[in-house]
């Protein structure tokens, strides 16, 4: 792959398998892979955790904004979108300008599952996890669908996963032309 590769975008909810799926594409592309909670932490220098409770969810929004804007290299990267990221207003147009974007998704049960033992999650540190999880999952599902084919995770060996998504990417890459920003 040449350095002029359109990035990949892999959002979906939280516990689709975004960071384990794209850490294996980011090796068989030979790209970059980042974590965009990961980024966040490391450009602000606190956990996700703790943005949120000095800050809260509306300034971690803007850090994930500003990461898309402006905190990743342009091109031959593999990014693994927090669950939250495109759900914003114009976040989704904003990415799908960015690159070509793959949308992860497992059923509540597989989430609830995978979710269960992290106390990394700063959205899930209610008295009900799961039927948070439901109503968040309800309310982000539509904006999902809408952002790009989507693979289903649950009960697939990760191999296959990155492999489906691999396909996907190839062909949608082919064509994709980064939007360039209007000049004021």
């Amino acid at each position: 792959m040449t350095s002029e590769c359109a990035n990949l975008y892999l959002v979906g909810f939280m516990g689709t398998g975004k960071t384990t799926v794209g850490r294996g594409v980011a090796a068989r592309l030979g790209f970059e892979f980042l974590d965009s909670d990961h980024e966040i932490e490391r450009l602000c220098g606190r956990t996700v955790t703790d943005i949120f409770a000095q800050e809260g969810e509306p300034a971690f929004r803007r850090y994930e904004r500003e990461f898309i804007e402006h905190g990743h290299p342009a091109t031959s990267q593999v990014v693994a979108c927090g669950g939250g990221l495109i759900v914003q207003d114009g976040m989704l147009e904003l990415v799908r300008g960015k690159g070509v974007i793959v949308c992860l998704h497992a059923s509540v049960e597989t989430i609830l599952r995978r979710t269960s033992q992290s106390r990394a999650r700063p959205l899930l540190e209610v008295d009900d996890p799961a039927e948070r999880i439901r109503t968040l999952f309800a309310q982000r599902e539509p904006i999902y669908a809408r952002a790009g084919t989507t693979i289903l995770t649950e009960a697939r060996p990760v191999a296959e996963i990155v492999n489906h998504v691999l396909r996907v990417y190839h062909r949608e890459a082919r064509g994709f032309q980064p939007e360039v920003p209007a000049t004021p």
